[in-house]
């Protein structure tokens, strides 16, 4: 299979959908790799390295989508991308269709098999390719909050791990996930008070069992977000439902409440967010101030290292994606769990949470979902 890599082109992406790593991988499996000229260099990749690991350069990402079967990226495909899909390519990379009506629409013109890491599964239920970057997006969450809780970056002015006679902040996790206990972990190894809310009671006893109780764990009933985010001088909205567009557990009228200078960090932005007041920000303007409540929404928080996240991210994405370079659409009727990734094909939604998102219909392929 001829298999393309162009370069990321939403604002501040520096990842890369293979690493000359992977592309060796590719190589040695009998496929073409055709990577974009310059597609790795914001994650310190070069051509060079690319043709040493059998990578063909392409002049521009035209070339690349035009002479490929299968487009793999990192970010969602962007307009002037999706216009240059077609039928007989396979899409292979993050969507988060659910809150972005524009890019379904453009996939479904196109026809494309578009190809989620998000919605992919395992045997446990688990998201294997999110899981990655949702730990890298945890932890970048907490420096990015104690870096605006400084004043000069618009917070309250507040060390985030306090010193000796002066109390550190209070941190308030909004579910116990990937990105959650990331967050939760990496702000108490900073010094911080952490409490983290969730629904699931297996999971709040295994946070509690993995930080030997240091951790608080709370049930996330609306009383208690209400009760805690008015104590946190940083909330760090961490919730995720499959593939669906995250609820809104933080309202407008909460805002008023909090402390003035305290700070909201919306991982789940990919997926809409989960303040009411959230909207996508990047890492360039990353911050903006509602009722004296600093918001930091990044939508691709984990491009701030890609480095680490182009790496982390091939080593989950790379066993899939040769099994579809390897064996086409008909390594769906393989593997179920790499199936429940499939999101759009032939023009048609194909996942449900997308579908009601969407108010639309949907089909079923490969026979991975129960209607």
């Amino acid at each position: 299979m001829r298999v393309g890599v162009p370069q990321e082109i939403k604002k501040n992406e520096h990842r890369i959908g293979l690493t000359p790593t992977a592309v060796r991988e590719y190589v040695a499996h009998g496929h073409t790799v055709l990577v974009q000229t310059g597609a790795g260099d914001g994650a310190g990749f070069t051509d060079a390295e690319y043709k040493l690991a059998g990578a063909k350069i392409a002049p521009d990402a035209k070339t690349v989508f035009a002479d490929s079967d299968m487009i793999v990226k990192v970010k969602e495909p962007q307009k002037v991308e999706w216009e240059m899909l077609r039928e007989d390519q396979i899409l292979y990379t993050y969507l988060h269709l659910a809150p972005d009506p524009e890019q379904t629409k453009g996939l479904l013109a196109s026809k494309c098999a578009a190809i989620a890491y998000e919605t992919v599964t395992d045997r446990n239920g688990g998201l294997p390719l999110l899981a990655p970057m949702s730990e890298v997006a945890g932890r970048i969450a907490v420096f990015s909050a104690a870096e605006t809780l400084l004043k000069h970056n618009g917070g309250m002015g507040l060390l985030f791990c306090g010193v000796p006679g002066v109390a550190p902040a209070r941190v308030a996790v909004l579910g116990g996930g990937v990105v959650g206990f990331n967050s939760a972990r990496m702000a108490l190894g900073l010094g911080a008070e952490v409490v983290v809310l969730e629904r699931s009671i297996p999971r709040m006893r295994e946070i509690d069992e993995l930080t030997d109780g240091r951790v608080i764990t709370r049930y996330s009933s609306i009383n208690a977000i209400e009760e805690e985010i008015v104590k946190a001088d940083v909330v760090i909205g961490a919730v995720l439902v499959h593939g669906a567009a995250a609820p809104k557990l933080v309202k407008r009228e909460h805002l008023k409440q909090m402390k003035n200078g305290s700070v909201l960090v919306d991982v789940a932005i990919d997926q809409g967010g989960c303040f009411e007041t959230s909207r996508a920000t990047t890492h360039e303007d990353p911050t903006y101030e509602i009722d004296g409540v600093v918001h930091y929404c990044v939508a691709n928080m984990p491009g701030a290292a890609p480095r680490t996240s182009s790496e982390a991210l091939n080593n989950a994405t790379l066993p899939f994606g040769l099994a579809l370079a390897d064996h086409g659409l008909d390594a769906l009727k393989k593997d179920k769990h790499l199936a429940r990734g499939l999101n759009v094909m032939g023009g048609k939604i194909t996942y449900p949470a997308v579908a009601e998102a969407m108010g639309m219909e949907w089909t079923d392929p490969y026979g991975v979902w129960e209607k």
